[in-house]
């Protein structure tokens, strides 16, 4: 068991969090009472000390966001060092920046929240509300909100009258807009598209008078039936009119699937896209059929692989091998996928160490490919056991901000080394002329 010891009123803000740290691991493993009241007073009284805690996790957030200490760290947002360093959910990761970027805005939020006094899903309600107010506006919903948290209302049912107070000021200011059936409908074409579970598509729109008129023309022709024996009904009919435009009688769109031999020739081992979205076997075979098969060629033979240093950028077909193997970006905690990526030198073309590949490329997006460039001594290259590169991000090296006089004094009695040539935790002691 551990112990800590705080003197609260002269203990620094890291020896709090410390000792907060301690008495959570300690607090989670402890077994939980037997008796049901017992934990319901203890739920409650620790879910008030969490809400507090949220607090302090905002001023943090909100001073890392601000100064971009993430992009040190190698995130291009913070929203993207929540999720990726600290593990959070899309849905939690937004919720606690907004509040952290709207805190300053809300001294009453602000306040009671520090004091325990209103919870942080009130707080973060609040916060989402006044996004996208002025501040006069901001502090005028401020104090309505809080006056409807203080008289029992729900957040579910403030959150619906911030979105209402949104929308007063958007029909003050003339910037309104309707519900989507109606804000859409009658001066632009729209279309929402959704992606099933199990690859499909679920597509909803309207088209304008003009845009209605060239989906006429273009498709009218292709949704009649095909003769006697065709008994697709319309909208199957308009379906296959649509995706055989859209394919331009399958030479324009590029259409990728990864499957096994045994697969095409009758196997059930399910295909994937590029994406990593599950493709059955039949349904694969189907594809197959009509769009032809195109092998992918990991080794010198009818597709050119292997360009050396006589050609800096990869061909079509390299880059259509490296989006079969490389689902998202390298970087192991980055999301953004690999049909949007670009395509790297793993060790630096312009270096001269890094042919053009088929084994030396893999695809990063825009922000890491930068990254790597600028600072490489936080990129660690590996290797997975299928061959795939993989990138992993390092914390940034520690050195002591420069002043206006000069960097360091001669000391020939002085052996100085790197992190990386010694100890990990090696930080240089500020000598005279260095900030501290």
């Amino acid at each position: 068991m551990q112990s800590v010891t705080v003197e609260l009123g002269v203990a620094s803000t890291m020896e709090l969090v410390n000792a907060l740290s301690v008495i959570a691991t300690e607090l989670a493993t402890r077994d939980v009472p037997e008796s049901a009241a017992a934990c319901l007073e203890l739920t409650e009284t620790l879910a008030a000390a969490t809400d507090m805690q949220e607090s302090a996790l905002a001023g943090f957030i909100g001073r890392v966001d601000a100064a971009g200490e993430h992009c040190r760290w190698g995130y291009p947002s913070a929203r993207a060092w929540l999720r990726s360093r600290l593990g959070m959910r899309e849905s939690r990761a937004k919720e606690r920046l907004t509040l952290a970027r709207q805190r300053h805005r809300l001294p009453h939020v602000a306040e009671r929240l520090a004091a325990g006094d209103l919870s942080y899903g009130y707080a973060t309600t609040v916060a989402d509300s006044v996004t996208r107010l002025d501040d006069t506006d901001c502090a005028t919903a401020e104090v309505t909100l809080l006056r409807m948290a203080g008289d029992g209302f729900s957040p579910g049912k403030v959150a619906a009258f911030g979105r209402r107070i949104r929308e007063v000021i958007a029909d003050r200011d003339g910037t309104g807009q309707a519900p989507d059936d109606v804000k859409r409908g009658y001066e632009r074409s729209w279309i929402t598209s959704t992606r099933s579970l199990d690859g499909g598509r679920y597509i909803r729109g309207w088209l304008n008078a003009e845009d209605a008129a060239i989906w006429d023309g273009t498709l009218g022709p292709l949704v009649k039936p095909a003769g006697p024996d065709d008994r697709r009904d319309v909208a199957e009919r308009t379906a296959a009119a649509l995706s055989s435009v859209l394919s331009g009688g399958h030479r324009a769109t590029k259409v990728t699937v990864l499957c096994d031999l045994d697969t095409l020739t009758g196997g059930d081992a399910p295909a994937r896209l590029t994406d990593g979205t599950p493709i059955p076997a039949a349904q694969a075979r189907r594809i197959a059929l009509a769009a032809g098969v195109s092998p992918l060629l990991l080794g010198r033979g009818n597709t050119p692989l292997y360009l050396g240093h006589r050609q800096r950028f990869a061909s079509a077909a390299q880059r259509q091998v490296l989006e079969a193997l490389y689902p998202s970006c390298a970087v192991r905690e980055c999301e953004i996928p690999g049909t949007l990526c670009e395509v790297d030198h793993v060790h630096g073309w312009a270096l001269g160490n890094s042919p053009t590949d088929i084994d030396q490329l893999a695809l990063t997006c825009g922000w890491h490919n930068r990254f790597k460039h600028a600072k490489p001594h936080q990129i660690a290259i590996s290797k997975d056991p299928d061959g795939r590169w993989v990138y992993r991000l390092l914390p940034p090296t520690r050195t002591p901000p420069r002043t206006a006089d000069p960097p360091w004094p001669s000391d020939p009695t002085r052996t100085w080394h790197s992190p990386e040539e010694g100890d990990s935790a090696w930080e240089p002691p500020p000598p005279t002329g260095w900030a501290a």
